[in-house]
C-alpha cells in the first residue's frame, strides 16, 4: 500500500478554541481506515481539513510524499480527495443519470453548437453502478425515487468514477436501515478493492468494525490512538471512543448529587 495522506502535528484554532491540536497520522490506498470519536472530538475538522475546506493553523499535509497546500475544496478534488458527506449534495427532482454527471456533464458538437450529451450520460450511469452491484432500473428515473442507501451507493460510485484515490465519507450510514447500511458497507469494501483509501467517519463502531483495517481514534482536538482491526473489538471501541472512566466519573458524581 502506498501511503496517500500523511499528516504531521496538525493543528488548528478559531480564536481562542482549539479544536484539533498535534494530530499525526497516515492514511493508505487500498485500506479503509476508521476515524471515530465522540462529538466535539474533532473528527469534522479533521475532515475537513482533508478535503480542503479549512487550513491548518499549525502543522504540515502531505500529499503522496509532498507538501500539500488546499486552497479549495475543488483543489484537493483535483488532486484525487472526493467527500462524501452526510447530507449529499444531490437533486432528487433531477433523474439518476443528471445527478451523477453534476457538474461533469458529458457533451457532443462543437463551438456554439455543443449540447448535453444525454445518452452517454445515461450510459456512464448504468455502466457505473452495475459495476458496483447495482441494477438500476432507469437511469432516468428521478433520484428522488432510490432508497437512501442508493443515493449513497451513487455519491461513491460517482467519486470513484472521476478519479478519486482518497474517499472521505462522513456519516454514511446513520440514517440508513440495516440492509441499506449493508448495501453501502459493501461499497467501501469493493472502492478498498479497487486501490482506493477510505476514510469512514461514523459513530456506529460495529459498522466500522465490519469494514475497517484500521481506527483512528481522536479525542477533545488529540489523537487517543491508532489501533490495527485485530487489536480491538467493538467494546473496547465504544469505551475509547466515548471514554468509559469519563462516563463512569459522570454517573458516580451524578449519584452522589442524587442522594444528598
Amino acid at each position: 500500500m502506498d501511503v496517500l495522506v500523511e499528516a504531521r502535528r496538525l493543528g488548528r484554532r478559531f480564536g481562542k478554541v482549539i479544536a484539533l491540536r498535534e494530530v499525526s497520522l497516515t492514511i493508505s490506498s487500498a485500506e479503509v481506515v476508521g476515524l471515530l470519536g465522540d462529538n466535539g472530538a474533532g473528527k469534522s475538522t479533521l475532515i475537513k481539513i482533508l478535503s480542503g475546506v479549512l487550513r491548518p493553523s499549525e502543522g504540515m499535509l502531505l500529499w503522496e510524499g509532498r507538501e500539500a497546500r488546499f486552497e479549495s475544496p475543488r483543489d484537493a478534488l483535483d488532486r484525487g480527495i472526493a467527500t462524501v458527506h452526510q447530507h449529499l449534495a444531490v437533486q432528487p427532482l433531477l433523474s439518476v443519470a443528471r445527478n451523477f454527471i453534476l457538474g461533469r456533464e458529458p457533451e457532443r458538437g462543437w463551438g456554439p453548437f455543443r449540447r448535453l450529451d444525454m445518452r452517454r450520460a445515461r450510459a456512464i450511469t448504468e455502466a457505473e453502478m452495475a459495476r458496483m452491484g447495482i441494477d438500476l432500473r432507469d437511469p432516468a428515473q428521478p433520484l428522488g425515487t432510490m432508497s437512501g442507501g442508493e443515493r449513497q451507493c451513487l455519491a461513491i460510485a460517482r467519486a470513484l468514477y472521476f478519479g478519486a484515490r482518497l474517499l472521505i465519507l462522513d456519516e454514511p450510514t446513520s440514517a440508513l436501515g440495516v440492509k441499506q447500511a449493508a448495501l453501502v458497507l459493501r461499497f467501501i469494501r469493493q472502492a478498498r478493492e479497487e486501490g482506493v483509501g477510505v476514510v469512514l467517519v461514523t459513530h456506529n463502531v460495529h459498522h466500522a468494525h465490519a469494514v475497517a483495517d484500521r481506527y483512528i481514534i481522536l479525542e477533545r482536538g488529540r489523537l487517543r490512538g491508532t489501533f490495527q482491526r485485530a487489536e480491538v473489538g467493538t467494546g473496547e471501541l465504544l469505551d475509547l471512543m466515548a471514554g468509559a472512566s469519563t462516563l463512569e466519573a459522570e454517573l458516580a458524581g451524578r449519584a452522589r448529587s442524587d442522594s444528598t
